[in-house]
């Protein structure tokens, strides 16, 4: 297949942008998503991609890496949605756009991924356009991109647009529970409670709505419970953290800085928006 053949086949744009998944249907919510971490198209294709570039310990038991999102048809939907915003983020932008002036949609609310995040900055102020293009809307989104809202968002957000910021990501550091509103994913019910944290199960929206501190009942996939055990995604990479501080100190080097991260990832995403692979990426496996 042809240089030009492919691009052309990765630019078309999907039928619907939007749209609402059983749950989100049930309360109202429609939903925009791109593949979870890390993963390559497939051929002729063949790039790699990272779309979550702050995951921590949550790319081990991230429910976008299991169930139906992992049937071809999903995950197919899924990466075309990608392959639009990366060759084509000017015209996504106002295909989104165009389809969020739709009727149904005012006073409604957007749940931007739930599966992958703002994976770079031109992607992250695409989103920030479309959100200030239709202020009769109402947009939410998790996010682990700490240091790309700190920089982007929190200075000027737009009223229509909330967000939660979720535990368990290579940032987690730079936040503060008693300023930030959080999201942490706790082993049960009962733990949310004990800890005196305020459940989202009724519904997704109270992550944004609700009080500040936000739990998040794990899912009941075996193989990820025994993974995370008695833990919550927060402390789980805090103990990754500190075991990884412990390592650099004994080898008399300095622990990479949240700032050093975010640099690196910086480089990483800007390799990906051009469409070359990253070692990092590279790594993934499909989400």
């Amino acid at each position: 297949m042809t240089r030009q053949a492919i691009h052309q086949h990765s630019t078309q744009r999907p039928a619907r942008l939007l749209r609402q998944n059983r749950e989100l249907r049930a309360i109202g919510v429609w939903n925009w998503t791109l593949p979870a971490w890390a993963g390559r198209f497939p051929p002729p294709d063949g790039r790699t991609y990272n779309t979550c570039p702050s995951a921590g310990v949550c790319r081990h038991v991230c429910y976008a890496r299991h169930g139906t999102y992992t049937w071809p048809v999903v995950r197919a939907r899924h990466q075309a949605n990608l392959r639009l915003v990366l060759d084509d983020l000017s015209g996504w932008e106002a295909a989104m756009t165009a389809e969020l002036g739709a009727a149904r949609f005012r006073g409604s609310w957007i749940r931007i991924h739930d599966s992958g995040d703002f994976f770079s900055d031109a992607y992250l102020l695409a989103w920030l356009r479309v959100i200030r293009a239709r202020p009769f809307v109402n947009f939410y989104a998790y996010t682990k991109e700490v240091a790309r809202f700190r920089l982007l968002v929190e200075p000027d957000p737009p009223p229509n647009f909330l967000w939660v910021y979720s535990l368990g990501g290579t940032q987690d550091e730079a936040l503060d529970p008693a300023r930030d509103r959080v999201a942490d994913v706790f082993p049960d019910a009962a733990a949310i409670e004990a800890a005196g944290w305020h459940s989202q199960e009724a519904s997704d929206l109270l992550a944004v709505l609700g009080p500040r501190l936000v739990g998040i009942p794990a899912n009941r996939i075996p193989q990820f419970l025994k993974q995370q055990r008695n833990r919550t995604f927060g402390s789980w990479q805090a103990e990754v953290n500190a075991r990884r501080r412990a390592r650099h100190d004994r080898r008399g080097a300095p622990h990479q800085t949240a700032r050093t991260s975010e640099c690196r990832t910086s480089r990483a995403n800007t390799a990906l928006h051009q469409g070359r692979s990253t070692p990092s990426s590279s790594r993934g496996r499909a989400a």
